[in-house]
């Protein structure tokens, strides 16, 4: 039952990541098609007359060079929504194959089997406990020490953290930036716009419109990639987050029936505290 459970775990995190991609695709399909269909509808409220089908796609072709930054951005958003997906999963944090055998090697006080275990898993779990069970106290059989292996806990997270919160913390940056790159190509083409409507004197409507609304894409194009990665930079953190302190809760849980152990036994055979028993 532990081995299915565990290997489900990972198949249902690349189907989440694949429903996520699905919809993702859906929603950009449905945006870049949908001023295809309001066209179509109201050339069929005129009477049929042909109009020209002007799709938000075919804007962001005419928008030129100012569309290359945000192009890349969002090829960026889609690189680090799959890349912490496939990171921040249970099989890579604390898979429960491995919990439980730490879990059983410490409730029966094999300290160093369990960091011989813990040492040759490459997850977060197995890491965090290598790194802190090596300062377990023997000596100290109501605690083992524990303030200072919290301590080398606390340590140990301080800097794994940093970098799995970097990657996330790109989907922030991107979130940020977007927006402005859109706003800042807005701005050139309406001052493009104007200076035509300057030199030439012609106040067409119909030009002015076009130039207008061909400035206003890159506008919308930073705001549909900020909105994703604005959303899934909280959904990947509180992912990360919850998996952490998923870590650190097991490992408490180690020391706790270590500890357990350790008192239930000198209890039991009622042998003075720093004796043994002959």
């Amino acid at each position: 039952m532990m081995q299915t459970s565990s290997l489900s775990r990972p198949l249902f995190s690349h189907r989440l990541l694949t429903i996520v991609l699905l919809l993702s695709g859906v929603f950009l399909v449905l945006l870049y098609t949908a001023p295809e269909v309001l066209a179509q509808a109201e050339g069929a409220d005129d009477g049929g007359d042909e109009q020209e089908n002007v799709t938000l796609l075919s804007n962001i072709k005419a928008a030129g060079g100012w569309m290359v930054p945000l192009i890349l951005a969002s090829v960026a958003m889609v690189a680090l929504i799959v890349y912490n997906f496939i990171q921040l999963t249970k099989s890579k944090f604390n898979p429960d194959d491995l919990k439980f055998a730490l879990l059983d090697h410490m409730a029966n006080c094999r300290v160093r089997s369990a960091i011989e275990v813990a040492s040759t898993s490459p997850t977060y779990l197995g890491r965090l406990v290598a790194h802190s069970l090596p300062h377990v106290d023997a000596t100290d059989p109501d605690t083992l020490g524990r303030e200072e292996v919290e301590n080398q806990m606390a340590d140990f997270t301080m800097r794994e953290n940093r970098s799995n919160l970097t990657w996330i913390g790109y989907l922030g940056i991107i979130g940020q930036i977007a927006p402005m790159l859109g706003l800042l190509g807005t701005v050139v083409g309406m001052m493009g716009a104007f200076n035509t409507l300057a030199s030439t004197g012609n106040a067409d409507p119909g030009v002015l419109a076009g130039d207008i609304g061909l400035a206003m894409v890159t506008t919308a194009a930073g705001l549909i990639i900020a909105i994703p990665s604005i959303f899934f930079f909280f959904f990947l953190r509180n992912r990360f987050n919850g998996l952490v302190a998923g870590c650190l809760q097991d490992a408490n849980e180690m020391i706790d029936a270590s500890v357990a152990a350790v008192n239930a036994d000198q209890h039991m055979a009622k042998v003075p505290e720093g004796l043994q028993a002959g």
